[in-house]
């Protein structure tokens, strides 16, 4: 199948590095990038809607209609943040643009980058996990075609990426060590994306996938 996606994010590293594997693969046909600023991307199959505000998409929904996959990378850190402040750029956010591409686009397959550990119970200690839980649940019961909620762990980036986290020229070293003790925690970026394409074009029935899933998933060609 030839894909049609939106991806959120892509000025962040996960949502830029998921925009190169769209743009670098051939089942990809379009790809409408939507964020508060320019990607500094240009390419054939690429086109962009700048959106200053998230929450307000009246004016916009013409523009989001006539896709079939949504890769939806825009998140927040909870670090600092209070539950209220941090359910409304998180669930309330994603559940605002995804309620209005499920009414426009019953066809599409919704793929959310989520988190390891995130709790479906929505009952435990940990407030972002309970919020990215409710996030989840509600994702998966808009009218979509299918929903996929990835949750990696420690996401190793793409060489070559501009929105990459000073915070990894700390920590990127460990990847070899951590990818050999603790390898159902760690994965790449490419691999990250990969994944989410296999998931529009080849469907799974899990649709909570946790690391070992998610790198499976890259794995998968199509026949």
């Amino acid at each position: 199948m030839k894909i049609k996606a939106i991806v959120t994010g892509a000025t962040g590293m996960v949502g830029e590095g998921v925009l190169h594997e769209c743009l670098e693969d051939s089942q990809v046909e379009q790809v409408l990038s939507v964020s508060r600023k320019p990607c500094g991307v240009v390419h054939p199959k690429l086109r962009e809607l700048i959106l200053p505000d998230f929450f307000d998409l009246s004016a916009v929904g013409d523009q989001l209609t006539g896709y079939n996959a949504c890769f939806f990378c825009l998140g927040v850190s909870s670090v600092g943040m209070k539950e209220a402040q941090y359910d409304k750029l998180t669930h309330t956010l994603t559940l605002t643009m995804a309620t209005l591409l499920s009414q426009r686009n019953p066809d599409m397959t919704f793929c959310y980058v989520s988190g390891a550990g995130t709790d479906s119970t929505e009952q435990g200690s940990s407030m972002w996990a309970r919020v990215k839980g409710k996030t989840e649940n509600d994702l998966m019961a808009l009218p979509f075609r299918q929903v996929f909620n990835f949750r990696p762990g420690y996401i190793h980036p793409a060489p070559g990426m501009k929105n990459t986290s000073k915070y990894y020229a700390y920590v990127s070293w460990l990847y070899p060590v951590a990818k050999l003790l603790v390898p159902s925690f760690v994965i790449t970026l490419h691999q990250l994306g990969r994944a989410m394409i296999n998931a529009v074009s080849k469907g799974k029935q899990r649709r909570v996938l946790e690391v070992n899933d998610i790198k499976l998933l890259a794995e998968e060609r199509e026949n």
